[in-house]
Order: C-alpha cells, then sequence, then structure tokens
C-alpha cells in the first residue's frame, strides 16, 4: 500500500489485474497508442477537468482556456492530460442545475480519484459546475487548482449597458407591466448575453468564483477577469503552472478548505452581498471538509462584516468594472482585521503573505468601497427563524425594500408552480401590495428541485399599476442575479410537512428583519387541525438519479448535498 501511495504520473493507481507490472505495462502501451513517448510518460501528471457543452453557453472560450492551461504545466516540466466531466449550463437544464450538483460533484471525484493524475486543474464557471467541482476535490484530497472561466463582457441597447441577468429581469417585469413593447423586449433579448462567460453581475457564478478565491482554492486575483480579457488566459496558464508545483509540496484540498478558511469565505459572500445560494453552496462544500455552518454563523459574521462591493443586482456596477477596480484582492485588503490571515492558499503562501504584497495597488473606491465608509455596515444576507420557518430560511436584505423588512400582510398562498403559472396574473386574484405570495412545494424534496422560482412574479394587474415589490417567501431559491424582499430556502421544506405546508389564504405572516424573525400567526391548534389533514407525500420516482436525489437529498440548511456523501 505504501508503494502504491507513492507512485507517481502514469503509474499512479494502477488498474488491478493481480498482476501491477503487467497492469503498468498494459497502461504504458496503450497510452503509447496516443501518442506519447517514454520521456513524457514518465513525468508527473495533471488532470484537467474539462467541462465545455454545446448545452452550456457560459463555457464556449474553455478550448482556448484548456490550451492556455496545458501551456502552464508543459512550462513547469508535468504531462498535461484533459479529461471530461458533465457541465451543467444553468438554463438548459430542467427541473434545475441544483438537482444534478451533486452528480457531478460525484462525478468529478470519482474521476479525479480514479485515474492517474497527481494534481488537477478544475475548469469550471456557470453555476453549479464550481461548487460540484470543489464539492468532489475536497472529498478526492488530490491537489486542485480552481480555474474558472470568468463572467462576460455587458452589451448595450439604446445607449443602456447591458448585463444578464439582474437586467433581464428588470426588463422583463417592465414587460409584464405594459411598459416595454414585444419588439423591444425581443431586441434587449438580443443584447443581454454578448460574449462567452458567467453572467456580467454578482450572481451565483460571480459569487462562487469569488468565493473559490477567498477559500484559497484559486489564483490570487483570478476571480473577476472576463472570459474574453487576456488575463483570463493568463490566469489559466498559472493555474496550469501552480497545479504543478502542488505536486511537490504537497497541499492537498483539505489543508486549504478549513474551518478558518470557510469563515473568510462567509465574510466575503457578506461584504459582496452576494448570491443566497452561496449558503447552500459553501455549506455543501465545507460539509465535505466535516465543517459545519449554521444561520447562527451566518448572522454572528453579517452583524460585524459591511458591505463594501457597489456591483448588480443591488448596486450600480458590473463585473468587468469590478476587475479594473481591483479585485478580489482589494476586497480582501479592506477585510483584512476581519479575517484568518493564517489560513493557507494554492499558492501554498498564507492569505496573510498574499495581501502584504499588495501593498499600492490602485483600488476605484467607486466600486469597492473602504471599511470605513461601506454601502452598509452590515452584511448583505441574514438568516431567519421561527414559527414558519423553525430550521431556518434566507433573505437578502441588501436586494429588499427597507420598507417591507419589518412586516405583517395576509397570505396570498400557491401551492405549487403550476398552480403560481396558472393564477399569478388572473385578474380577479385577490391581492394587494401589503399581501404576502407565498409559494409551497419548491423545496429540494420536491417534483420541482428546488428551482430559482423564489423570486415570484408581481401579479400582473399590480406590476402594471406601478408595484415593483412585495414580500414574498417559499422553499425554493432565487438566482443570485435577482432582487426584492424575498425570504427563501423555508426549513423543513413544504413537501416534508413543515410549517410552510399549513399556510392558507388570508393567514397572517409576520418579518422582522432586525428580529431574524418569519412568523406564521396562526392558533397552534389551528395547524395541528390543518397538519392532521395534509395528504400523504407523492411516491418515490421510480428509478435512476431522480430516486437516489429524492431519497437522499439534505435540506437547504445542510447544503442540498447528498446524506451519504459528507464527511461525518
Amino acid at each position: 500500500m505504501a508503494e502504491e501511495s507513492s507512485r507517481r504520473g502514469i503509474a499512479r493507481g494502477l488498474t488491478n489485474y493481480g498482476d501491477p507490472a503487467f497492469a503498468a505495462y498494459l497502461r504504458r502501451s496503450f497510452a503509447k497508442s496516443m501518442g506519447y513517448g517514454d520521456e513524457a510518460l514518465a513525468k508527473p501528471i495533471v488532470g484537467i477537468c474539462h467541462t465545455p457543452s454545446g448545452f452550456n453557453n457560459c463555457h464556449r472560450h474553455f478550448p482556448e482556456m484548456l490550451e492556455a492551461v496545458k501551456r502552464g504545466v508543459l512550462a513547469e516540466g508535468a504531462l498535461p492530460v484533459p479529461f471530461p466531466v458533465i457541465s451543467l449550463g444553468e438554463v438548459f437544464l430542467s427541473p434545475t442545475s441544483l438537482k444534478f450538483r451533486n452528480l457531478m460533484a460525484m462525478d468529478v471525484e470519482e474521476m479525479v480519484r480514479a485515474q492517474p493524475m497527481d494534481a488537477v486543474v478544475l475548469m469550471g464557471g456557470c453555476d453549479k459546475t464550481v461548487p460540484a467541482e470543489l464539492m468532489g476535490a475536497v472529498s478526492a484530497n488530490v491537489p486542485a487548482v480552481m480555474l474558472v472561466g470568468g463572467p462576460m463582457m455587458t452589451g448595450r441597447y439604446r445607449g443602456e449597458r447591458l448585463g444578464a441577468c439582474t437586467d433581464c429581469r428588470r426588463f422583463w417585469a417592465a414587460y409584464r407591466g405594459g411598459k416595454v413593447s414585444d419588439t423591444e423586449i425581443g431586441e434587449i433579448e438580443g443584447n443581454l448575453a454578448v460574449t462567452a462567460g458567467t453572467c456580467a453581475v454578482m450572481g451565483t457564478a460571480s459569487t462562487m468564483a469569488c468565493i473559490a478565491e477567498a477559500l484559497g482554492m484559486a489564483l490570487p486575483d483570478s476571480a473577476a477577469a472576463p472570459a474574453v480579457h487576456a488575463d483570463r488566459l493568463r490566469i489559466a496558464e498559472e493555474s496550469g503552472r501552480t497545479a504543478v508545483r502542488l505536486i511537490g509540496k504537497p497541499i492537498a484540498p483539505r489543508e486549504i478548505v478549513t474551518r478558518k478558511s470557510v469563515e473568510n469565505a462567509l465574510r466575503v459572500l457578506l461584504a459582496l452581498s452576494g448570491s443566497t445560494n452561496a449558503v447552500i453552496h459553501l455549506t455543501a462544500i465545507a460539509g465535505r471538509a466535516g465543517i459545519r455552518i449554521t444561520l447562527d454563523d451566518l448572522n454572528r459574521l453579517s452583524a460585524e462584516t459591511p458591505v463594501l462591493v457597489d456591483l448588480k443586482p443591488t448596486g450600480d456596477h458590473y463585473m468587468e468594472d469590478f476587475h479594473a477596480a481591483g479585485g478580489m484582492g482589494a476586497v480582501l485588503a479592506e477585510l483584512a482585521p476581519l479575517l484568518h490571515l493564517d489560513a493557507l492558499t494554492v499558492i501554498g503562501e498564507t492569505l496573510g503573505e498574499r495581501l502584504a504584497r499588495r501593498a499600492g495597488h490602485y483600488v476605484n473606491r467607486a466600486v469597492v468601497r473602504e471599511r470605513a465608509s461601506p454601502l452598509s455596515p452590515v452584511g448583505g444576507l441574514i438568516g431567519l427563524s421561527g414559527s414558519l420557518a423553525p430550521d431556518g430560511a434566507l433573505l437578502k436584505r441588501a436586494a429588499a425594500t427597507p420598507a417591507l423588512m419589518e412586516h405583517e400582510g395576509r397570505a396570498v398562498v400557491f401551492s405549487s408552480l403550476e398552480d403560481l403559472a396558472a393564477r399569478i396574473d388572473d385578474p380577479d386574484l385577490d391581492v394587494t401590495a401589503d399581501d404576502v405570495l407565498v409559494l409551497q412545494n419548491a423545496g429540494p424534496r420536491s417534483p420541482s428541485g428546488m428551482p430559482e422560482a423564489g423570486y415570484l412574479p408581481i401579479p400582473r394587474k399590480l406590476a402594471a399599476a406601478g408595484v415593483k415589490d412585495m414580500v414574498r417567501i417559499s422553499d425554493a431559491r432565487m438566482s443570485g442575479t435577482a432582487f426584492g424582499t424575498i425570504i427563501l430556502h423555508v426549513t423543513p421544506e413544504a413537501a416534508l410537512g413543515g410549517p410552510l405546508a399549513l399556510v392558507r389564504n388570508g393567514d397572517r405572516i409576520a418579518l422582522s428583519a432586525s428580529r431574524h424573525a418569519i412568523d406564521l400567526l396562526v392558533d397552534p391548534a389551528e395547524l395541528a387541525r390543518r397538519r392532521a389533514a395534509l395528504p400523504p407525500p407523492p411516491a418515490s420516482p421510480p428509478r435512476g438519479y431522480s430516486r437516489l436525489y429524492e431519497r437522499t437529498v439534505l435540506p437547504a440548511t445542510e447544503g442540498c448535498d447528498f446524506d451519504f456523501l459528507r464527511e461525518p
């Protein structure tokens, strides 16, 4: 066993035929059929986890990035070997990409572990690909570098900058309210996403890129460089070099993803006012290393972490501006007094050592504020609990309407996504702007698989009257590009009989962001009667991945990972 673990390169993890010498001979023979010579096969191997797909627009520039990674690996004296795993294109998957994140994580983990590589570069970008790759890498625990694809550039429409997908939601809301014509919405559609790369705002993809860097798993200042910028190719090349250097140290993911680095990443999430999805993903990544994140942790850090970055969907700027303004290095430098500076990074330095080299770097303070003059003195996200969400829920307070964060209203309930689609625009719907829209049965155990449906549309008749926000509550998720006073990830979810399943039209619901509370104001005896009348849960899917998912997925507060994949 000791001899096997000491092998590197092509001799690592030999296929078991009962004869190791034969296995090595056969493997070399088949490798030579691909044109490799003895000198190449004697080198250490860096696997390159490659995720292009015709169903993933965010990754269409990956072939060029792959060549840059190869250059870096070769320049540092190792052999680059690309290999594919499944690719998750956010808008091309049904019912939702989150359902397949764990499948991709399993694919990454098993292929990294099973194939002969001494280190791996993980190429990802679109929302669920980065967390899936990080989850798999932490479990496989082979030296790894995360290389993100970078954000797209902004488009233009009648003199205005456009960035997917915050602006797409803004214009769609105007279209629903009758303020944008059919012709105009068609023109806008063609100008929202105009280059390769992930969404141009601080949505889930950009948030996860920043979190990968904050964790120490990606190169310094690699999160924000646009997909089509030459910096992205230079980062790719250096990622290849770094992966080779990791082999000699070696530094494995579980030495980087620690309690300290996870807390640093949470602080960065709060300072960015990043995507609510990132709480699920970071919880899942940390869980692979045996680290538990609670909403109490989130609230404790949020109370003392300021919002520093002025980007859409909650601010004015785009990711290309963030890169030019100083990027993650500028954010980390401002947060330094709050961070664990002894956390290790993938380049072999501590976070403190990395930041010590940044002295004198330019920062655009219109985009990245100083800690002394933040956009908000408290973080952009908070956890909620109460009688409606005994195990927790999430609110992106930086995206909420201040007047609605202390609110009591009448529930208008939709029992499913189908019910929502059928009735939300009914002119006879009994709804006012002061009501609370409630969506049930959209959590991880529901047939919909926890889609980004928490951004319930404003009823058309209210949108036409100029209503732009309402309190909206569900067990679903929300796109990181969205905004509004929206309570998400309500746990326990409705499909498991949580209190959300018991809400009826006309019930009173109270939100208090200051008290971190979300409460259903209904007599407990009445709730008990309703619970007794609930129908039995639907039967499990008959087969395949859907059956595995439904039977083993954990709740949102535990990262929606599979129960058998978390580290005890």
